[in-house]
């Protein structure tokens, strides 16, 4: 059940408890209306995540929504997905928004999925998103992964640090894009402010993602309860941007109102002068193309025949693809 008085929209909250979130954006009120480009700098650095109101243009939104309903959504084969990254085709909600969100657009063929791969791409290197970038981060990004929502998985409390970043480990950015405004009934993304401060254990050992990833999860909230960590979820509107550190806790909350679709594009960021690292431990060799002005890293670009391959053989051995991944992620992060 869910309350929608005046005050907000009450929601489970990560550690089993109950929030209020705001329904919309009360000009009056909100934080993130009256910060200045300089003034988002110093909040972030602070809370280790801020809120660009209106950043990315309503027409560049509604062109990758559009897009996406176009090429992809009748689409019937396999997508690489961002929660397994592997090959899987749509799963729907009983709404019929797709669940399993995709992972990477900029790997998506150019010639089978043109306007989506596009759009998507300009969603997140607009002039704007690029000017953002370079004033958090110090000096120009390169853009490492991305992803595309419509439905919500509802995403577990989490670091992104424990499965990519920048180096010096905490040096990567991500940016949550709206393209819809976000219902707070859709699955509300959320921030633990503050949280970046806190060292937590690494990928590997105990902890390592390929066996024990539910112990990583429940330390994660374990760690929220014990420094008394608040919760916010703020309201969205299409354009607006939410930025985060890859050192502060974050997800997504529930679906109670699985009607809405919660249209989104999330994007990482790395300083172009820093490697790519996966797992805290790995630096990772990236393939750059350049796109409107950044870099973007496509590590299994479908226009290419040998990732069109790999692909063909992880839809037709699932199994054994998958445990061997597992196994050499596990010799990674020993």
């Amino acid at each position: 059940m869910t309350d929608t008085a005046m005050d907000g929209y009450a929601l489970g909250s990560p550690d089993g408890g109950r929030m209020r979130v705001p329904m919309r954006v009360d000009p009056a009120t909100d934080p993130y209306l009256k910060l200045t480009a300089d003034g988002r700098r110093d909040y972030y650095s602070k809370n280790g995540y801020v809120v660009a109101r209106g950043l990315v243009a309503d027409a560049v939104c509604d062109a990758a929504r559009a897009a996406f309903e176009r090429e992809v959504k009748p689409y019937r084969g396999h997508l690489y997905r961002q929660e397994s990254a592997n090959p899987e085709r749509h799963v729907l909600t009983g709404n019929g928004h797709v669940l399993n969100s995709l992972l990477n657009i900029q790997d998506f063929d150019a010639q089978a999925f043109p306007d989506f791969r596009s759009a998507g791409l300009l969603a997140i290197t607009c002039e704007p998103m690029r000017q953002e970038i370079e004033r958090l981060l110090g000096e120009p990004g390169r853009v490492v992964q991305s992803m595309y929502f419509e439905g919500n998985p509802v995403t577990w409390a989490h670091q992104d640090t424990y499965y990519l970043d920048g180096e010096p480990i905490g040096a990567m950015i991500a940016g949550w894009i709206a393209l819809e405004d976000i219902h707070p009934g859709a699955g509300r993304f959320y921030v633990y402010p503050g949280s970046q401060h806190i060292d937590m254990a690494k990928n590997g050992g105990d902890f390592d993602i390929a066996f024990h990833h539910d112990r990583y999860k429940a330390l994660v909230l374990d760690v929220v309860r014990k420094f008394g960590l608040q919760c916010r979820a703020p309201a969205m509107r299409k354009g607006d941007v939410l930025f985060w550190s890859s050192r502060t806790i974050h997800g997504s909350l529930g679906t109670p109102e699985p009607s809405h679709s919660r249209s989104s594009i999330t994007c990482h960021f790395i300083p172009a002068s820093g490697r790519f690292m996966q797992y805290q431990t790995r630096p990772r060799r990236m393939r750059l193309e350049r796109v409107n002005g950044i870099e973007v890293h496509c590590p299994k670009s479908q226009s290419r025949l040998f990732n069109r391959a790999v692909m063909a053989v992880e839809v037709a051995f699932p199994g054994a693809f998958q445990l061997a991944k597992r196994l050499a992620v596990k010799i990674l992060t020993r």
